[in-house]
């Protein structure tokens, strides 16, 4: 039952702190595995091929539970999923410090993969069920920046574990903090605003303002809706009225969320490749020493949370709710800013500065793919819209990393940045083709 004061609460934000930091643990068990890799590829000796069939391993679990996770959350609820997605998220990263088999490691990374895509899924559903249209983008923009903050902190904190210890006790340490989480989660997050005792009445009639079925039923509590002005940027991105989609048929036969499917793959494979193989390219490319390293393969995740934050709003403010002009602005700069790093400078803080700027550019639509389908679907279709889309991200962050270890035993780091920059103007070509939804106020 909610909380039956009129006063209107503000628990949305308490569950947007709690998806930032689950989600932060959650990415920081994905990320670990960029500086442990060169330590384990001597340990098992293995090429720059199977390093990267290790890094690549983690998201064909995540990819290919993204749907099945979408449908098992919109059947049972986000509240039980999530939290048992974290929950054995954290059990095998756990196992992945105490075996000694490379296959095991590589079982283990797998299943890493397959708990962990609840959390992504589920998160971005809990943003959908408690936040008004007008407010998702900026939530979204703050849940993804959470994604990078894993990233940000893992590389000095795995340097540390190195240093006093082994790679091993990387994924051991990690571990802890998600099982905390998930018993947290459970308690404090339910399924729907509705449904929590911790929100008052008028916190769910301002989450449900833009819902028709709601808008029946409170007509007192609504605020009447605001008619759509066409500008000059309409035209350039296609914005159109769109019937909202409200099957999974309907979903499944949309060309516009395959486009941004597809289009999230090269942007997600650009980021997996930053996380998995930057540390090693620092090292035993550039030479740097470890704490160096270190903080160089923080740089571009430091952008990306500038740039999360910066871009939901943004695109929610400035934009007026236009997803796409972000897109573009992303992934036309990071084929530019790949093909820059082919051209690296020497100096650490020039290096620093262009990694972070890197970062910066590429998240700042990296928001948009998420909450597009927020626009196309009802809430009932989009947990498979969204599963969609991320899976097609997912996939490329199970390709990129592969890639990039084939490209490394047989060419070098400049054919590694070039290609990243080829697949930027690939997405930025399907995300020109997507109609952009006429924003509903």
């Amino acid at each position: 039952m909610p909380n039956s004061s009129p006063k209107k609460t503000y628990y949305r934000w308490w569950v947007m702190s709690f998806i930032f930091a689950i989600y932060t643990i959650a990415n920081a068990d994905r990320a670990n595995i960029g500086f442990a890799l060169p330590y384990i590829q001597k340990e098992f000796e293995l090429s720059n091929t199977m390093a990267g069939l290790l890094v690549s391993i983690f998201f064909l679990g995540y990819s290919l539970n993204q749907i099945p996770s979408g449908m098992l959350i919109s059947k049972i609820g986000v509240r039980k999923v999530y939290a048992g997605g974290m929950f054995f998220t954290s059990i095998f990263t756990f196992f992945m410090g105490i075996i000694d088999s490379i296959w095991a490691i590589k079982i283990c990374r797998l299943f890493v993969g397959v708990a962990e895509a609840p959390v992504a899924v589920g998160s971005s559903v809990t943003i959908n069920n408690w936040f008004p249209s007008k407010e998702k983008g900026t939530a979204a923009g703050i849940y993804l920046a959470s994604s990078k903050v894993g990233p940000l902190i893992v590389p000095p904190l795995c340097a540390w574990i190195i240093m006093h210890f082994s790679w091993h006790y990387i994924f051991i340490f990690f571990a802890f903090p998600g099982l905390i989480g998930a018993i947290f989660w459970y308690f404090m997050v339910h399924n729907k605003p509705h449904e929590s005792p911790f929100v008052s009445q008028a916190e769910i009639d301002y989450i449900h303002q833009d819902d028709k079925k709601v808008k029946s039923e409170t007509q007192k509590s609504i605020i009447p809706p605001i008619q759509f002005k066409r500008t000059w940027i309409d035209s350039i991105i296609r914005t159109k009225p769109t019937k909202t989609l409200t099957t999974t048929r309907q979903v499944f036969r949309c060309w516009d969320i395959y486009g941004v499917a597809v289009g999230y793959f090269f942007m997600v494979g650009t980021v997996s490749v930053l996380m998995a193989w930057l540390p090693k390219y620092l090292l035993e490319e550039r030479h740097f020493a470890i704490m160096s390293s270190a903080f160089l393969s923080s740089s571009p995740f430091l952008g990306t949370i500038f740039g999360n934050f910066l871009g939901g709003f943004l695109s929610d403010n400035i934009f007026k709710k236009r997803r796409k002009p972000l897109m573009i602005v992303s992934a036309a700069s990071t084929s530019l800013t790949m093909y820059s790093l082919v051209y690296a400078p020497e100096n650490m803080y020039l290096l620093g500065g262009l990694l972070f700027i890197t970062g910066f550019l590429l998240s700042l639509g990296y928001s948009a793919f998420i909450v597009y389908p927020m626009g196309r679907a009802d809430k009932a279709s989009y947990p498979t819209a969204f599963a969609i889309i991320n899976m097609g991200g997912q996939l490329g962050g199970m390709c990129a990393p592969f890639f990039v270890g084939i490209i490394l035993d047989y060419f070098s780091w400049s054919a590694v940045f070039t290609t990243l920059a080829i697949g930027s103007l690939f997405c930025l070509g399907l995300v020109l083709s997507v109609i952009e939804p006429e924003p509903t106020y």
